[in-house]
């Protein structure tokens, strides 16, 4: 276990710093995220006691921080097929089909892109986010469909979830939602929070995590339907279905956020991650991949054309 210890002088011009803006600084191969995750497991400590992310240093503080070992592997390989998009020794871009999980979790410990990803990669998976989610640095919903990178190197890793904290990737979704739109684009910056009451899901609340999302119209469908474009600013967990949803236009499909009737036999909501696009994290070039949208989505929208 690597361990770093700081104290703050009377004179320094880092008192009144955020304490994990601070760390990221002191120590800069260690992204933010993962320092953000040693405060919230109790890895760091000021002057001997736990604290939060947003702590604001004093004179006089002492800050100790252990980074442990990278936990070995013990995800079971699985030969599940996969359609690679795009693949080097750094990064491996995935176009996830619907009903997949991206990681093991309670009640899905098996079948995940993770054991994919340990069956095709080997041990070449980034250790970063332990046992459970190597190479992982983003997720998808189970029934969303499309792209997702997933890191082979820790470098790469480290990077790109810098590049995911400060919105520097590009996303755009594309969606079925219900109802005719006034205008054909807009913006949703709405705060998004854990649901109060029901903690598997996400709710719109003055103090959440600032979520933004811009949506273009691209066709009025049959039935009251709309063929939408979602980009994405930030990236909360069910962003998109959360933001749609509070303007009156649900995704199609999606029982968690919207009628509980559906006109289509769907599994979950009709959401596809079409584009992905951020500058390679070793080698600086920028890369961009499209997904052609799934057969079961080409489907419905043939019915309401």
């Amino acid at each position: 276990m690597e361990t770093y210890e700081f104290t703050i002088d009377l004179a320094s011009t880092d008192i009144g710093t955020r304490l994990d803006k601070y760390l990221t600084e002191q120590i800069p191969d260690q992204s933010r995220s993962y320092i953000q995750k040693l405060l919230d497991d109790n890895f760091i400590t000021v002057n001997g006691k736990s604290a939060k992310s947003n702590y604001k240093l004093r004179a006089g503080d002492t800050i100790t921080v252990e980074i442990p070992e990278a936990e070995e592997l013990d995800i079971e390989p699985e030969n599940i097929p996969l359609d690679i998009v795009y693949e080097d020794d750094d990064i491996i871009v995935i176009n996830k089909p619907k009903g997949m999980v991206v990681h093991p979790a309670p009640g899905h410990t098996s079948g995940t892109l993770v054991n994919a990803l340990m069956y095709h990669c080997k041990d070449s998976l980034s250790s970063i986010n332990g046992v459970l989610r190597p190479g992982i640095v983003h997720r998808i919903d189970m029934d969303t469909t499309g792209l997702l990178v997933a890191c082979k190197s820790d470098q790469a890793h480290r990077v790109l979830s810098d590049k995911f904290k400060v919105h520097d990737i590009h996303r755009v979704y594309t969606a079925i939602v219900y109802n005719q739109f006034a205008t054909d684009e807009g913006t949703i910056n709405k705060p998004i929070a854990r649901h109060k009451t029901d903690r598997k899901k996400m709710a719109i609340d003055p103090n959440g995590r600032h979520a933004v999302t811009h949506y273009r119209v691209i066709e009025r469908l049959k039935q009251n339907f709309s063929l939408v474009e979602c980009e994405l600013e930030t990236g909360r967990t069910h962003q998109i279905r959360v933001h749609m949803a509070s303007i009156n236009h649900p995704l199609l499909g999606d029982e968690v956020y919207g009628p509980k009737q559906k006109p289509f036999a769907t599994q979950g909501q009709v959401l596809h991650a079409g584009v992905l696009g951020f500058d390679h994290p070793i080698t600086g070039e920028y890369m961009e991949w499209h997904a052609d949208l799934p057969d079961y989505f080409q489907g419905i929208l043939k019915r309401l054309r």
